[in-house]
């Protein structure tokens, strides 16, 4: 078995290296750092491999798939993605841009070049790192929540076009609340509540998308917030989620 993991130095990608380990997988860690990548692979057991590629550009997302589409894998995980806080208009633009060519452009790029293989060989599991952000619109986290909700209903789709042709190709997404990760970091922001586990959120993960779950949602409180969401007014649930968002926001 081999499975690859973009975002794998860090946060739930490493989590998820470390368990898929631990289940006899082999491994490619994807990330940008190097240094990090290598500390990950040494704590493997399993063979593994690192490729150090940076999902903003385009050309490095086609050249990855061209490095391991010959690799048979079985699990692919999309992993990597980043946040921004603030308001819209102020927010930096290009960081916006990178983090729709990472959440958005190579997610959809790698989703479908990799579901093409597995289709032909009519096996495989792919699990998309989505969001509980992406059932809902998020003020001052405007780009960050709408990144998400492509990522989810992109699987959503695949999932019913897989289900009519009774394929044994498997999509899932993984929507988590806050997880303990460096994700406030780089957001530039701070969760008012304690963010779960990452060790739990990806074993939770790759446990229900190994057994073909549709929607992965880890902790009940985050199951019973998402439909919570369902029966509020929109209006409400904008400034219910402005206010939540807004306290994150680091001075």
């Amino acid at each position: 078995m081999k499975a690859l993991v973009t975002g794998a130095s860090s946060g739930i990608g490493e989590s998820m290296c470390y368990y898929l380990d631990s289940l006899g997988y082999e491994l490619i860690l994807v990330a940008t750092n190097k240094k990090k990548l290598e500390e990950v692979q040494s704590k493997i057991k399993m063979n593994s491999e690192i490729i150090v590629c940076d999902l903003r550009y385009e050309e490095e997302v086609f050249k990855l798939y061209e490095k391991v589409k010959s690799s048979d894998v079985d699990l692919w995980i999309n992993n990597a993605g980043f946040g921004l806080f603030g308001d819209f208009d102020k927010t930096d633009l290009d960081r916006e841009l990178e983090m729709i060519d990472v959440n958005i452009r190579a997610v959809h790029i790698l989703t479908k070049l990799v579901l093409q293989d597995f289709v032909k060989k009519d096996r495989g599991h792919i699990l998309n790192v989505a969001s509980s952000a992406g059932f809902m619109a998020g003020p001052h986290l405007d780009t960050y929540y709408a990144t998400k909700n492509y990522v989810l209903k992109l699987t959503l789709g695949i999932y019913e076009e897989l289900r009519r042709k009774k394929s044994n190709v498997h999509v899932s997404a993984l929507c988590p609340g806050p997880v303990d990760t460096n994700f406030n970091k780089v957001a530039r922001g701070k969760f008012t509540i304690k963010g779960a586990d990452k060790d739990y959120v990806a074993k939770y993960g790759i446990d229900k998308t190994l057994k073909n779950k549709l929607i992965i949602i880890p902790t009940l409180k985050m199951k019973l917030t998402i439909f919570a969401t369902r029966l509020l007014p929109t209006k409400l649930l904008l400034k219910i989620t402005y206010n939540i968002q807004k306290r994150k926001a680091s001075k």
